[in-house]
């Protein structure tokens, strides 16, 4: 080309969570049953949708006006569907024009991060979700900045290190919270929210607080958003219907926008959230049109607790049989449906392996030569299990090496194997040397 026309952050997307489907698909072809870990899809999984929220979405299906154009910014009645939650709930107050619907939480990433200044950066948490992380990075042509989140203490974040990161880089403006997290599952207590908030206060940034599983936690935990602790602090919540319901195909989600007449700056900076959604038109209108009927159905939240009740279940099956493996370490979870598995420091060697066929051993060759040591193990496990996890340090932007599961498996038995052929593969691997 007569110019360059690669974006400078073209090299920072990167998303292994689907890259590794790749590698898995060759590997199907050779007749290994893949057993698909990797990706957050509860229909996928095999859970069902309940009949009475197919019921409800069918009869919307059946009217003219689904069909038509949404507002800009959302139907207005499911707009103040959760402007009526949101402000029983307590902690700030909001009104219709300080939400914004998005083509999913993707849609809505990415216009956050490609509207700001080219200069301007936003923080985010180590281990790090790559649609996060990687908009960020290619927004700013450099790799994304992270604080820790604490493997040593319940994976909550290290609010020192987070307040050395932003004191020394003036190029921050934002700090990011995945609450609960992906990929850990912790569930930020409130007041670590509210440290975090003060941080953002302390030095004139704003926060964002992506809330996707925010009604999906468990084991005496309780979730607080970050309306509870925002105060005066400009921040934009992000919510949405994909895993709650689950619906991930509907890609609906929205952000909410507090304390906009607080800052000048702020305040035009979320217009041009709203002017570049106005250039789209509009979000898909049928996953708005049934939200307020599904949600405020009197079987939703009932239907919820049942949800995480079996989350919390798979989730101390997992912790009793991998906390048992000398090479991991292991944290029970509070929220969403991951949880993220440390291998102990020093137990990943160079040349640990297991024996596999040639032909599973030609697949694999290229992406194991030169890889991350979690990463050659996760491909090792592939084509030795068929079981398919994230590696920690290559997909979720980390200094740690580990990997990602899902509790999703809706077949017992099944999810039950996988675990366990999980743990014999790690003896297995980290002895091989």
């Amino acid at each position: 080309m007569r110019k360059n026309i690669v974006h400078p952050g073209a090299d920072e997307l990167k998303y292994e969570i689907r890259e590794i489907v790749e590698v898995a698909k060759k590997l199907e072809a050779t007749g290994t049953v893949v057993r698909w870990e990797n990706i957050g899809d509860p229909v996928a999984k095999g859970e069902k949708v309940p009949q009475w929220i197919k019921d409800i979405i069918g009869k919307a299906v059946q009217e003219d006006v689904t069909y038509s154009y949404s507002p800009t910014k959302g139907l207005l009645k499911t707009r103040e569907y959760i402007v009526y939650e949101r402000n029983i709930e307590g902690g700030i107050q909001i009104t219709v024009d300080d939400i914004l619907f998005f083509n999913g939480l993707g849609d809505a990433i990415a216009k956050i991060y490609s509207s700001l200044s080219p200069r301007a950066r936003i923080i985010g948490p180590n281990p790090a979700y790559p649609t996060h992380s990687s908009a960020e990075a290619v927004h700013s042509g450099s790799p994304h900045i992270t604080y820790k989140l604490d493997p040593n203490n319940s994976w909550y974040p290290d609010l020192d290190d987070l307040r050395n990161k932003v004191k020394y880089n003036p190029e921050i403006v934002g700090i990011l919270i995945i609450n609960p997290d992906n990929p850990t599952g912790v569930v930020y207590p409130q007041k670590i929210i509210s440290e975090i908030v003060a941080i953002a206060k302390e030095y004139d940034l704003f926060v964002v607080s992506d809330e996707i599983y925010s009604n999906i936690f468990y084991g005496g935990q309780e979730h607080k958003k970050l309306a509870s602790v925002i105060g005066d602090v400009p921040g934009i919540a992000m919510r949405g219907l994909s895993k709650e319901i689950p619906w991930p195909g509907a890609r609906c989600g929205w952000v909410e926008f507090y304390n906009r007449d607080k800052d000048v700056m702020f305040d035009r900076y979320t217009k041009s959230l709203i002017d570049a959604k106005m250039l789209e038109v509009c979000s898909t209108t049928l996953p708005q049109k049934v939200l307020p009927e599904i949600m405020g159905d009197r079987r939703y939240y009932p239907y919820l607790a049942e949800r995480n009740s079996l989350y919390e279940k798979r989730n101390s099956y997992v912790y009793e049989t991998l906390s048992k493996v000398p090479a991991l370490t292991v944290h029970k979870t509070h929220g969403a449906f991951y949880m993220t598995i440390l291998f102990n420091e020093g137990v990943l060697k160079e040349g640990q392996s297991v024996p596999l066929s040639k032909e599973t051993e030609a697949i694999i060759a290229p992406y194991v030569s030169t890889s991350a040591q979690d990463k050659r193990f996760v491909y090792y496990l592939l084509a030795s299990t068929g079981i398919c996890v994230v590696p920690l340090s290559t997909g979720f932007n980390s200094d740690l090496y580990g990997f990602r599961i899902t509790l999703l498996e809706q077949n017992e038995e099944v999810f039950k194997d996988t675990i366990g052929k999980i743990a014999e593969m790690v003896e297995m691997y980290t002895s091989s040397v």
